[in-house]
This record gives structure tokens, sequence and C-alpha cells, in this order.
């Protein structure tokens, strides 16, 4: 078992890690950019390390410096969490170099899959279905006009190293094609230091449907089921869900063997998530993979009793899952809530500051993961996610009941955050009947007055 582990990350997902570990005997590192010096990971780990300055690129993401303080530390494992180095290859490869755990897959796993162009042609010859898209990297505007004209516009210009939808763009016409290559293009040079994209053609009202998959080192390949991830603004995910409401449970074992076929066919181990779009005839193709624990795999745990991170240990310490594929059941229907330092009065816009108001909802059913706490200065050199709140009952319609009234418990100032957009999102008809897609957000009128 991991003795000492260092959790290469920042806010909740760090202290989500630091609380799994401790559950388990293992001592923890927190390493901390200098704006972060007070937060609550520093304080709950073990020991803690600063590892530079505010930006992300000179603190969180230098390689050099994390493995260093493993090292100076006797840490013998590294968590990535989520974002930063955590679907970094060169990272992953370092690790292992210096002796080090990395709690993940390969490096030649994220390669395979954290390329999305990579990863199309891995999904194809597994036999997973996948949306009509170019052979590849698109270099040339020319070469993106004729792939559109071959499938149609609307297109999607995607990064191949991009995730969180950055470097994506859509290209409704032969009108927007060169403008919108070019922004996605930039926008994932700024953002992954690589301008590669591909194109796929873009389905107009999907579902999108993640499957999580747990794997080890002994060949044991799981999935726990999807999540329904429909709710986003600009590729940005908002609300998800466990189980999709849209899945029968022919869908479900289907898209859940699709999804273990893929991890074995790249000899996947740890945690991942296959990503998949579901077309409204009821075909699905598969997106992409994330190569880490997800910000939403709390879901995942509370319709299983399965914790997540605490398996991704076991497995980077080389046991077998404790667990098969038929020991898997569904036992609620869960919600999350990602609760933002944004203004949904004002297009979302980021408002970092001080939180003086910061009231916890309660009660069965009802779990709050955050870093945060009355005092508290959100930075404005990071994501704006402050905390998620998830809730579960034994129906959906119990969810829901417990999200309205968890959500009105909420109080969060004097900064704006999302809570009431969530508020508002959920009393749409739409929405309480299970009807939503990845574009709810552009075609329904979210009142937020009062919510």
């Amino acid at each position: 078992m991991i003795k000492k582990l260092l959790i290469a990350n920042r806010g909740e997902i760090a202290l989500r890690i630091i609380r799994a570990a401790r559950e388990m005997g293992i001592a923890t590192v927190a390493v901390y950019s200098e704006i972060d010096a007070d937060s609550l990971p520093v304080r709950m780990a073990d020991e803690a390390v600063c590892v530079g300055p505010a930006p992300s690129i000179k603190s969180y993401l230098v390689q050099g410096n994390i493995i260093a303080a493993a090292e100076n530390l006797g840490a013998d494992a590294i968590h990535p969490g989520y974002g930063f180095l955590s679907e970094n290859a060169d990272f992953a490869r370092a690790c292992a170099e210096n002796d080090i755990i990395f709690v993940g897959p390969s490096a030649d796993a994220i390669e395979r899959m954290g390329n999305k162009a990579r990863a199309r042609a891995t999904a194809e010859e597994a036999d997973v279905p996948v949306v009509p898209g170019s052979d590849g990297v698109v270099e040339t505007v020319e070469e993106a006009r004729a792939f559109a004209e071959k499938v149609g516009y609307p297109v999607l210009i995607k990064a191949s190293a991009g995730g969180g939808g950055k470097g994506m763009r859509v290209a409704e016409s032969a009108d927007d094609l060169e403008s919108q290559f070019t922004a996605a293009r930039t926008e994932a040079a700024a953002a992954f230091g690589n301008d590669e994209v591909y194109l796929e053609k873009y389905l107009m009202r999907p579902r999108h449907i993640e499957i999580q998959i747990l794997a080890d080192t002994h060949g044991n390949v799981v999935h726990l089921f999807e999540r329904d991830c429909s709710i986003q603004r600009r590729h940005q995910k908002l609300i998800e869900e466990a189980p999709s409401p849209a899945l029968t449970p022919e869908l479900r074992a289907t898209m859940g063997e699709a999804a273990v076929k893929l991890a074995r066919a790249v000899d996947y181990v740890g945690a991942g998530t296959v990503e998949l779009l579901l077309d409204t005839d009821g075909s699905f193709y598969f997106m992409e993979m994330n190569t880490r624990v997800q910000v939403e795999h709390p879901v995942t745990e509370q319709i299983t009793g399965i914790d997540i991170v605490k398996e991704q240990l076991r497995i980077a310490s080389g046991e077998t899952l404790s667990f098969t594929q038929d020991d898997v059941k569904m036992c609620a229907h869960s919600i999350e809530f990602r609760i933002n330092a944004e203004d949904p009065l004002h297009d979302f816009r980021p408002n970092p500051g001080r939180i003086d108001t910061f009231m916890f909802p309660g009660g069965i059913g009802v779990r709050v993961d955050t870093h945060c706490y009355p005092g508290y200065s959100v930075p404005p050199t990071y994501d704006s996610m402050i905390a998620k709140l998830i809730v579960w009952g034994d129906t959906r319609e119990e969810a829901l009941a417990r999200a309205a009234r968890a959500l009105d418990e909420m109080e969060i100032g004097p900064i704006p955050t999302t809570v009431a957009f969530h508020r508002a999102a959920i009393q749409i008809e739409a929405f309480q009947r299970g009807e939503v897609y990845t574009d709810f957000v552009d075609t329904h009128e979210i009142n937020l007055e009062g919510a």
C-alpha cells in the first residue's frame, strides 16, 4: 500500500483526495502556490510545500518542482486529481522514472486516449462507434473545408490535446469555417501548448453520456454505469446526474460494455471515463476518454456506494478490484450541481473575491464537496468552481425535491454564484421530465429573477 501520497492539485479535489487517503491510513503532502497558502488542503494535509507563485504555469504545472517535492518529503506516490498534470503523459513517465507511483494510467494509455485524434482511431479499432470525423489531425483550412463538404454542416472543430471545452468551436456554414478553425487552433495552443485540431460531424441535439470505468493491474475492468452531463454552457458542464433518464437497461448495458472494451484495448489501469454522445434515435458514438478522475465522480459514488478515489489508490498499490461487474448495483438516483463564482445574470462572468457567508445545506441525501469557508478569498487565477452540491434519493423525483430544498438552504455571499441558475433550471418542465440535451441552456428561458 502507498505510504505517503503527494497531491499535485488544489481546491476541492485536493481536499477530497486527502480525506480518502487519511481514512486509508496514508500520509499526505499538499503542494500549493503562493496564493493558495491559506487553503483548506494545505491545512488538512500532514505536510505542505510551496511549489511556486500563483500562475499555474509557474507552480502546479511545473513538473520538476512537483517531482522534487515528492522526493524531498519522501512521498512514494502522486495523485494528480483532474486538470493540471492529470493527463500529461510526460509527467506520468517522469514519475515512473523517479520510482514514484503515478495514481493513474500508464503514459502510453494517456498518449493513446488523451490525444483526441488518436483516441478516435483506437475506438474504431475496438469496434466502438464514433461520430463521423476526419482521419486524424486537420492541418489546413482547405482540408477542413473538404471534410465539411463531405459530411455536411455544421461541423465541430476540436483540439486534439483538449478537454473541458477549450479549443472547441462549431462552424455552422462555409462562411464561418475559416474563422472558427483559426480560433480553435489559437485557443488550443494557449490552453494546451498544442494547436492540433480534428473535425467531427456536429450532432444537433445529442445527450452527453459518460461511462465510469475502473481497471486494475490484474486485467479486471468494470464499469460503474453512466452519468448524464447534458446540461452545459459553452461545452462546460453545469449539472450532472446518474443514472441518465434516457437510458433503458439494455442500452445501459451496451454502452457500458463498449466502454469496457475500449479500456481493454489500451490495457487501461485506474479510473477513467469514456464520453459518448447519444443521438435522438438511440445511436451512440464515442467522443473522447478522460484518463483521470472526473469532477462529477461523486454522483457515481452515491448511486453505487463505491469510493472511486480509494479504488484509485488501491489499484495504484497493485491490489485487485474488490468487486466484479455483477457486484456493482445501482441503489439511488443522484444529481450534482457545480457551484461556480460566476454571475449568471451577466453572461456567467467570473467573480473572484472574498466569501463572507458560506452556509452549507445538510440533511439526508446531501453532500457538499468544497475547499471554501467564510473568509476565504476566491483567487482570479484558477477555475471558478468553488463547490459541488450532490444530492441523491431513491428515485429521480426524490432527488429533485431534495435538490430544490438543498439549493434553497445554500447561502454564499457577497460574490455572485451559479446557485440561482441551478434553482431556476431545475424548475423548468423539460428538466423535470428528464428531457435534457446539450443545447438545453441555449434553448430554454431560465428565469433567474427571484431564484
